[in-house]
């Protein structure tokens, strides 16, 4: 259906009175109601409401598009409405919005509004319509202007070929968990919605799924690779690829979908030249992060496998571990031994054998592994390891280059003879007099300071630490925090993790708790979705907040910020401390301090996000 047998000239208004986002809704409901479109104009108002209430329409660039389908409706109908001086309509980018676009649909119109609402979101991505429309004197110009882009659009649609274009996307995320499979499901659903032939691989915790084939590479006329750590980009050599975040990917499909189409991506050049980062308005992420997060991403097995059979040693008791200590007992013996000193062992090793491969590829692998080594041997901890990381990647990427100059026919002894044993020995050598020895005493410090903090200075630390788990809910301050509980579980340290784990636990439990007593303020699907929350909060996974936050931002992102914040400083205060990094319920009886009083911080917490989200989320109406 075309929007011109939607739109007529007594339902535009070029001059729209209203000042604020109430006063449009009823000014352009009084216009198709004067139009004789409506059969009952408060109901239909009541329907636009609660439209609004879900998520703004505000879409940005000045344009907001109200619609509602309801029985309130006589005939399918669109209302046009321009303000001059803007009105604040709670727009996505913040700004004012202009142009007012409102679509009345009948119960059984078959998905006209919808119908309507897609092809003016494509006609109103054009900027230079938007100034056509913005700059009409007359309604008749408006009307011309309409039907001229609808017609232009029509002959390109009937040009296009009816052959569907292929696109492939890699989806991976740090931890594997979450983030890879939202993204991926949020691809593959927008892309069916698109009818684009999409395939996606997932690179997660359990490894590569729905590997992409060499025919499958060939066929694509573009990649999206949206991840937050390294994954194998050589295949992709001569393609044009988009690098971006796996956020995007969860927030922005459609936009990335229709950019691979257009191929608006540099070809990938394959290790010698780095595709151009995608920029979208969170910003990129790109060099340090991504190294840094390939070398946490590898090491988490070890750390969550060792520290959870650690943990479980001390239920046999603190001590039970020495053979000299009158609580010995051999489990516990045994548990330590695998845990710490074989899984705890290699998670420095690992942290910085797989960053400095993330920079410098498989030569980078060995130095970076015995930096990593000697830091973890020499006192300097997890802060040694990064540096070693860090140290050995780029430093291999400098004998990359000096060896460049070598003739043609030494060629093959580089990777097995020369960066192998100058990486090795040049890593060591900084590690062994420059770095080990500065950074050993700074964990120290780091350490005495914490064990000599007061309460008061502690629950600030654990409010900073579990408001950090909220604010990007798996991105970047997330795991910043989480990082540094497990360098803090490293240097014997076990209060940060405490706060922090209960911090990102209150999320997705916060929300749980709100769509479960404050049903009224959430869509039928979000109540679904709540119900998965519960398991995920109980699993110390921060990313089921994700949907929630993004429909609502303005109002949950602060409440989960604070409710966590509240739940890592009560953590502190009840001297809770945690020695697994991850695990949630199931590692609760293993904490170091009382049991039920974590408990108690964590559901203080979800209770505070719940009641914060209740109050302040609107009341959905829902048809």
């Amino acid at each position: 259906m075309k929007i011109t047998d939607l739109l007529k000239e007594e339902t535009i208004v070029l001059h729209l009175k209203a000042k604020t986002k109430e006063e449009v809704i009823d000014e352009l409901a009084d216009v198709l109601d004067r139009a004789g479109k409506l059969n009952d104009k408060q109901m239909f108002k009541q329907a636009i409401f609660a439209r609004e209430a879900q998520s703004t329409t505000g879409i940005g660039e000045g344009i907001a598009i109200p619609h509602a389908k309801t029985k309130a409706v006589r005939v399918p109908a669109v209302a046009f409405g321009r303000s001059q001086e803007g009105v604040d309509y709670e727009a996505l980018d913040g700004k004012p919005s202009h142009l007012f676009f409102m679509i009345a649909a009948p119960e059984g119109a078959n998905n006209t509004h919808l119908e309507a609402l897609s092809r003016l979101s494509t006609l109103l991505m054009d900027a230079s319509f938007r100034a056509k429309i913005e700059n009409a004197s007359t309604k008749e110009e408006v009307i011309q202007a309409i039907e001229k882009k609808e017609a232009e659009l029509m002959r390109e649609e009937t040009a296009a070929s009816p052959a569907k274009k292929k696109i492939l996307a890699v989806t991976a995320c740090p931890t594997g968990i979450a983030h890879t499979y939202m993204a991926a499901d949020a691809l593959k659903a927008k892309a069916k919605e698109m009818n684009v032939d999409i395939k996606v691989e997932t690179n997660g915790s359990s490894g590569v799924k729905n590997e992409l084939t060499k025919e499958d590479i060939e066929e694509a006329v573009a990649i999206i690779v949206a991840a937050d750590k390294q994954v194998e980009m050589e295949r992709f050599k001569g393609k044009h690829v988009i690098q971006v975040p796996v956020a995007h990917a969860i927030r922005k499909p459609e936009q990335l979908i229709e950019q691979a189409l257009k191929q608006d991506a540099p070809i990938y050049q394959g290790s010698g030249s780095e595709a151009k980062t995608y920029t979208g308005s969170s910003g990129e992420r790109k060099g340090f992060y991504k190294h840094l997060m390939n070398g946490v991403s590898n090491m988490l097995p070890f750390v969550v496998g060792g520290g959870i059979l650690i943990a479980i040693s001390f239920i046999f008791g603190i001590k039970a571990f020495d053979p000299n200590d009158p609580s010995f007992h051999p489990v516990a013996k045994a548990l330590m031994d695998i845990g710490g000193g074989s899984a705890f062992a290699l998670m420095i090793p690992v942290l910085a054998g797989f960053i400095a491969m993330s920079i410098a590829d498989r030569p980078g692998f060995a130095p970076g592994m015995v930096g990593g080594f000697m830091a973890a041997n020499g006192g300097a901890g997890f802060l040694g390891g990064l540096i070693a990381g860090f140290l050995a990647g780029y430093l291999v990427v400098g004998l990359k280059k000096l060896f460049s100059r070598l003739p043609q026919s030494l060629e093959g002894i580089k990777p097995v003879l020369l960066y192998p044993l100058f990486g090795i020995l040049v890593t060591g050598l900084i590690m062994m007099y420059v770095v080990i020895d500065p950074v050993k005493a700074l964990n120290d410090g780091m350490k005495t300071w914490l064990e000599n903090m007061g309460t008061g200075n502690l629950v600030l630390l654990g409010l900073i630490l579990g408001g950090m788990m909220a604010v990007d809910m798996g991105g970047p301050i997330n795991k910043a925090a989480f990082t540094f509980g497990i360098a803090m579980i490293d240097a014997g340290n076990y209060a940060p993790h405490a706060a922090i784990m209960a911090g990102g636990m209150v999320p997705p439990l916060g929300l749980a708790l709100a769509t479960t007593f404050f049903k009224n303020k959430f869509t039928k699907a979000e109540r679904e979705a709540g119900k998965t929350c519960y398991i995920m909060g109980a699993s110390f996974i921060t990313e089921g907040a994700i949907p929630f936050a993004a429909a609502d931002p303005g109002r949950v992102i602060p409440s989960i910020i604070v409710g966590s914040a509240i739940a890592g400083a009560l953590t502190m205060m009840f001297g809770i401390g945690l020695p697994a990094p991850h695990g949630g319920i199931f590692v609760i009886p293993i904490v170091k301090g009382n049991p039920l009083l974590y408990v108690l911080a964590i559901l203080i917490g979800s209770i505070v996000t719940a009641v914060m989200v209740g109050l302040w989320k609107k009341e959905v109406k829902e048809e």
